[in-house]
């Protein structure tokens, strides 16, 4: 923001003094640097005819010499300078040849006496109105500490509509009852209908809460403010409620809009649940939300939408019909979710011939919008490091793996035995889930370190499935102890690789015996709550509503899940001996299999992917040979495992 043009003047009149008293006291300080002489040898210059001029300022006489020197003198005050210059002998014809000139000088000492206290006053002036404009900044800085922070988007910027959101159909269809109400509300109000003056957007964090929201405003044309739970707390008390006053003052002015408060959770938590007693910063916030919500008209046309993933910690007065009247779940999109989802962010990327997005779309289970937006992003970054004009499919399925398990790690120099106890380890894993009926089939097993992952195996399921069966959870189960028996039954020894396999078969086979009731000696039955402290927003333990033989009980159920699953896993590994010597062999050589490769390996085909020179060998201390279906695995030479006890 410019000076004022007042304030300007103030300041061009300070420099224009300033400048003139710095003139002044320049010509001062040359006139006193010029030669003095007295009134005597004054007079006796004119009469030898050496002076042209004399000036006479006051008591001051200024000496022009002919030779071109200047020279100053001083008379007395009690007569004129010609006078004087005649009492010292000086003639009429004497002054014929001198130019004289009188001049009245200004009074210097009033004018200086005068121009300080002008400029006093002017510096006082100044100085009030520097300080009165201070004053204001600092009072206008305070006030604004209580503005609101909200951004508003209007209908003429660049928006979003219902077309660049998929894979949330349901949750389209409730929220355009909303744009329909802000393009045309007198057809509600004409029947006596009242949109929901607030509608809470619930889902796990990158479905697309804060996406749906931008496209109802998009959709309906009106202004969207948008502001987020955390920018109303400050560390000064009353800030929060002063932002929620001026925030719902800027809707009403420009009704109808939509105000939008992402990660509602910030704020909207159970009263009283504060560690510092139950008068909160928070808590004067979210009053006053509730006040401004429930003071809303029928006939101002504002709609509240919020966002959270925490509806649970919510406080029950900001849910209740009449502030947020209904609630929209964004699930995790299916398989037909996703599809859509990947044709929105494809769009406008040059693709290859051979891209089917509803493989991706069944390659990528429970993923949300936000994952498959870095999955596409991904894929067109290795494509454009490949150097290729389109992206392909080998490219997406890269992706995909680099966002399940990381990056590989093709630096990392393993030995010969760690390589030889990883291909036994995946395809333990990989057997395992191609043999038992209700395991997700093997989409790819690869012993190239990912992550922190030494090797992986990924099952993929043929359709989207949201209740799990007791058989299905113990197939899974064996399949994830697959490699761990593995392990034991071809090198007699166990090692640290299976560490998450275990800690993710302890967890499932417990939540199987406390929370699904699938232990037959226990009954169906659930054991536990879980205590959670609203405040910080997460589960802090579980409290045994059980007593302790019961507990006992649940431990040994647990442990007999665990074992029926280990040896559930030994069987089928035992009965297919050579198909797992195989699979290792591979995973040695060529150390990655798709499904049709994995497949061909297991029946006994030779897998497509050999028909070509062997790829190097990443991470590898040794030039892999070109692999023999007929070859002995070097594991089988072995001595024989210890039988389990």
């Amino acid at each position: 923001m410019g000076k004022s043009p007042r304030g300007s003047s103030l300041i061009y009149l300070i420099i224009l003094i300033a400048v003139v008293f710095l003139v002044y006291s320049f010509y001062s300080q040359q006139r006193e640097q010029m030669p003095r002489t007295s009134l005597t040898q004054v007079a006796e210059w004119v009469k030898e005819g050496e002076i042209s001029s004399i000036r006479v300022e006051g008591d001051s006489l200024l000496i022009g010499l002919r030779d071109g020197g200047e020279n100053v003198s001083q008379k007395g005050p009690e007569s004129t300078a010609v006078e004087q210059l005649r009492l010292l002998g000086v003639t009429e014809e004497q002054f014929a040849d001198i130019d004289l000139e009188v001049v009245q000088p200004p009074n210097w000492a009033a004018l200086l006496s005068a121009g300080g206290s002008i400029i006093l006053v002017v510096a006082m002036l100044v100085g009030g109105y520097l300080m009165l404009r201070q004053f204001q900044g600092a009072n206008n800085q305070a006030m604004a500490f209580g503005k609101s922070r909200a951004r508003m988007y209007t209908a003429d910027q660049p928006s979003v509509t219902f077309d660049d959101v998929a894979g949330v159909d349901e949750a389209k269809a409730e929220l355009y009852e909303v744009v329909e109400f802000l393009k045309e509300p007198e057809k509600f109000i004409q029947l006596g209908a009242r949109i929901p003056k607030g509608v809470l957007l619930v889902g796990a964090p990158g479905t697309g809460k804060t996406l749906l929201a931008k496209a109802v405003s998009g959709e309906a044309g009106v202004p969207f403010f948008s502001i987020s739970g955390s920018e109303f707390v400050e560390m000064f008390v009353g800030v929060g409620a002063s932002r929620v006053r001026d925030l719902f003052e800027q809707a009403k002015r420009h009704s109808p809009c939509i105000v939008f408060l992402d990660e509602i959770d910030a704020v909207g938590r159970h009263r009283g649940a504060g560690l510092g007693g139950s008068h909160d910063e928070r808590e004067q916030t979210l009053n006053q939300i509730l006040v401004e919500m429930d003071g809303f008209d029928t006939d101002t046309n504002v709609i509240i939408v919020a966002a959270t993933n925490r509806p649970d910690i919510l406080d029950p007065a900001l849910l209740r019909p009449g502030r947020f009247d209904r609630r929209v779940v964004l699930d995790r999109p299916d398989m037909k979710g996703r599809e859509e989802i990947l044709a929105v962010h494809v769009r406008g990327k040059p693709l290859a011939e051979d891209i089917e997005l509803k493989i991706l779309a069944k390659s990528t289970p429970g993923f949300v919008g936000a994952d498959i937006e870095n999955m596409v992003n991904e894929a067109a970054i290795l494509a454009a490091r490949r150097n290729r004009q389109a992206i392909w499919m080998d490219d997406f399925q890269e992706a995909i793996e680099r966002v399940l398990a990381g990056p590989e790690r093709k630096s990392r120099i393993i030995s010969d035995e760690e390589k030889r106890i990883i291909a036994h380890h995946e395809a333990g894993h990989a057997l395992v889930a191609h043999v038992l009926p209700q395991c997700d089939p093997v989409h790819k097993v690869s012993i190239v370190s990912r992550g922190m992952a030494a090797g992986y195996t990924i099952a993929l399921p043929e359709n989207d499935r949201r209740l799990l069966s007791k058989g299905k959870f113990m197939d899974d189960l064996a399949f994830t102890l697959g490699g761990r028996v593995a392990e034991e039954m071809v090198f007699g020894d166990i090692t640290t690789g299976a560490a998450n396999d275990l800690e993710r078969v302890s967890e499932v086979a417990r939540a199987m015996v406390t929370r699904y009731g699938m232990s037959e000696k226990l009954g169906p039955m659930t054991f536990g709550q879980k205590q959670e402290l609203v405040f910080l927003g997460k589960e802090i333990g579980e409290q045994r509503d059980y007593s302790e033989a019961v507990a006992q009980e649940i431990d040994g159920e647990v442990r007999r899940i665990v074992k029926e699953a280990h040896q559930r896993a030994r069987d089928v590994l035992e009965s297919h001996q050579e198909q797992l010597y195989r699979i290792a062999s591979y995973l040695m050589d060529i150390e990655t299999l798709g499904a049709d490769d994995f497949v061909a390996v297991f029946e006994g085909r030779e897998p497509a992917v050999v028909e070509g020179p062997s790829p190097p060998v990443s991470g590898s201390q040794s030039t892999p040979a070109r692999p023999d279906p007929e070859r002995r695995n070097p594991a089988l030479d072995m001595p024989p495992a210890p039988a389990p006890a």
